[in-house]
C-alpha cells in the first residue's frame, strides 16, 4: 500500500495516479509492493532528519528509509518539496516533472538501484527517465 503524508502545506494532485504509476513500477521491476510511505515536508523537517539519523548537515531532497524484507517493498521515503521546487528552477525543469522524479527514484532505491558511483548513478537515471515516461502515457 502506497501513502502519501504532509508535514507541509504542499499537497500532491492526482494522488491515485501517482500511486498506480508507482505500483506498476514496482510490478515491472519484479518486486512485491508492501507499505511505502511518502512524506512531503520543509528543507528544515529534513534537514534534522539528515542530522539525526545520517550525520550529514546538509540539505537534501530525498532520504528513504528502507524496511524492505526481500524483494518485498516497505519503507519510509521524505521529500523536501523545498529542494524539489529550488532544483526544478536549477535544473530547468517544470516542479511536476522534478517532484515525478524524486517520487520514482525513492522506489527504485527500493527495488535495489544505487546512486553512489558513476555508474550507478547512470543507471538509476536511467530508469528513472525509462519510469517517467511511463508516467506520460
Amino acid at each position: 500500500m502506497i501513502s502519501f503524508n504532509y508535514e507541509t502545506d504542499f499537497n500532491l494532485d492526482e494522488e491515485q495516479g501517482f500511486s498506480d504509476w508507482i505500483s506498476n513500477t514496482i510490478l515491472e521491476e519484479h518486486c512485491k509492493e508492501g507499505e511505502i510511505n511518502y512524506i512531503f515536508c520543509s528543507d528544515d523537517y529534513l534537514h534534522k532528519l539528515n542530522v539525526d539519523f545520517l550525520n550529514h548537515d546538509t540539505l537534501t531532497d530525498i532520504i528513504s528509509f528502507d524496511y524492505s524484507v526481500g524483494k518485498e517493498l516497505h519503507g519510509d521515503i521524505y521529500i523536501s518539496v523545498d529542494r524539489v521546487k529550488e532544483n526544478a528552477s536549477d535544473f530547468k525543469v517544470s516542479f511536476d516533472d522534478e517532484m515525478a522524479r524524486v517520487i520514482i527514484h525513492g522506489v527504485l532505491h527500493y527495488c535495489g538501484y544505487k546512486d553512489k558511483s558513476e555508474d550507478d548513478e547512470k543507471m538509476m537515471r536511467s530508469k528513472e527517465d525509462y519510469y517517467l515516461a511511463k508516467r506520460n502515457l
